[in-house]
């Protein structure tokens, strides 16, 4: 679609500028679609973790039903405190909000396990972490320094590596049957394939909606598949309810040192993050910086969002990076555009037949879509390594970080004889890489000085 039906170049540059419906509502959708999976995964990923998601027959499978749910309808509320803001919250641009996965590799750890009793210290983490990053507004963008390219490359490319195995499980017929017969066969591997292949064709041999829906597409097309070779289940559909309203602390709240010390570090990163987001869509959407009161607005609208996420047992949320290259692909800068996709994700929200019916996507089909958007996350991380300086003290800022990080992650048994908070925090390996190469970055002189 080009600006020219959507308006003068003038007006897609102008964040309160409202194209007519016929054009807003499929550019809204089209947001909705190019995060819609992303969104939903992590709910899919903890739940898994604990115990109770798919493939794991526990009585309170209901419960990832719930948090599916969750996603889309917070997705769409604190994408609205973004585009439409109040007061000082919100950076009135058109930011979709969605389910992090930049903490997933945090919570594992958590919930490992422990099945649905283990969201209680989840929910009192991210209510904590939440208010503790809306904090941050004013100072974000002085903070920034601490961050340069090395730093936060290393900690994008960490978060990606973390999730590679998870990806590769869900493939191979996810942590339940491993040690199973049916783990890893190529029928498994096979559905995934045509996941990971239509999506390929699509992303590279089309344009349009075709080519920015291309998981969501990849993703279909491996259902279909599944569907024939008899590996989907629709009984969760029927027990589904038509309509439900969310709950106030479904889980309970518990508050543990691991949980609020862990999720307060990752919230700090993602305020740069979100930083990054709001930079990325005024360069792409309109060819100019972004100003402090849109990074402050911002920052408070993403701490303050996952804060009153974790009151409906919603997992952390933050500015979606894939929607960002939609701004800068169809160079609509339209925050109303944005609004009209956070709403139809409220609707989806209260709808919970809509997550029932995504839980009937076998766990194979959702392995070729993670195994693509999580080798995308190590590849953002590698390209803002692309902006480093590779001088001798970088490299080893690098190389300690990442052998520290990566290889706590590998072998998180080297921590046996910890406290279990610690255990908790280190074995992670995000964590550790974070810590040390923000304070090798600050501490060790630069060769040039």
């Amino acid at each position: 679609m080009s600006t020219s039906s959507v308006g003068t170049p003038e007006q897609c540059r102008d964040p309160n500028y409202m194209p007519k419906l016929s054009v807003a509502i499929p550019l809204g959708i089209q947001h909705v679609l190019a995060m819609f999976v992303s969104n939903v995964t992590p709910a899919i990923i903890i739940a898994g973790a604990a115990g109770f998601g798919f493939g794991s027959n526990s009585p309170d499978f209901i419960s990832m039903l719930y948090m599916m749910q969750m996603c889309m309808l917070l997705a769409g509320v604190t994408t609205l405190l973004q585009t439409v803001g109040a007061g000082p919250i919100g950076a009135r641009l058109p930011i979709v909000q969605g389910t992090s996965f930049a903490f997933i590799p945090i919570l594992i750890p958590l919930v490992a396990g422990k099945g649905v009793d283990a969201m209680a210290a989840v929910t009192g983490g991210i209510l904590v972490g939440g208010l503790f990053q809306a904090c941050l507004g004013p100072l974000v963008g002085r903070l920034r320094f601490a961050l340069p390219p090395l730093v936060t490359g290393l900690i994008v490319t960490m978060i990606g590596l973390s999730l590679l195995k998870v990806g590769i499980q869900y493939a191979a017929g996810g942590v339940p049957a491993i040690g199973t017969p049916e783990y890893g066969s190529l029928q498994n591997w096979g559905v995934a394939f045509i996941v990971i292949i239509v999506t390929l064709v699509l992303k590279f041999f089309t344009k349009g909606l075709l080519s920015v829906s291309s998981i969501l597409l990849g993703l279909i097309a491996g259902y279909v598949v599944a569907y024939g070779l008899g590996m989907v289940n629709f009984a969760n559909v029927g027990k589904a309810a038509v309509f439900a309203a969310p709950k106030v602390l479904p889980f309970g709240i518990e508050f543990t040192v691991a949980a609020v010390l862990g999720i307060c570090l990752m919230a700090f990163i993602s305020a740069i993050e979100t930083v990054g987001d709001v930079s990325g869509i005024t360069k792409g959407g309109a060819d100019r910086e972004a100003t402090d009161t849109e990074i402050k607005g911002a920052t408070y609208a993403d701490g303050l969002g996952t804060a009153f996420s974790s009151i409906f047992g919603g997992l952390p949320n933050t500015s979606f990076s894939q929607n960002v290259g939609l701004i800068a692909m169809t160079r609509v800068m339209s925050r109303h555009v944005a609004t009209i996709g956070a709403i139809f994700l409220i609707i989806c929200g209260f709808i919970p037949k809509v997550g029932a019916v995504i839980s009937t996507i076998p766990i194979e089909v959702l392995g070729g879509g993670v195994i693509l958007m999580f080798g995308m996350v190590v590849s953002s991380g590698i390209k803002m390594l692309g902006d480093v300086d590779w001088t001798s003290r970088n490299m080893v800022i690098f190389a300690i970080s990442l052998s520290l990080g990566f290889g706590l992650m590998l072998e998180p048994g080297a921590l046996q004889h910890m406290p279990s908070t610690v255990k908790a925090l280190l074995g992670t390996g995000l964590l550790p890489a974070a810590f040390i190469a923000i304070i090798l970055n600050l501490i060790v002189p630069d060769e040039k000085q």
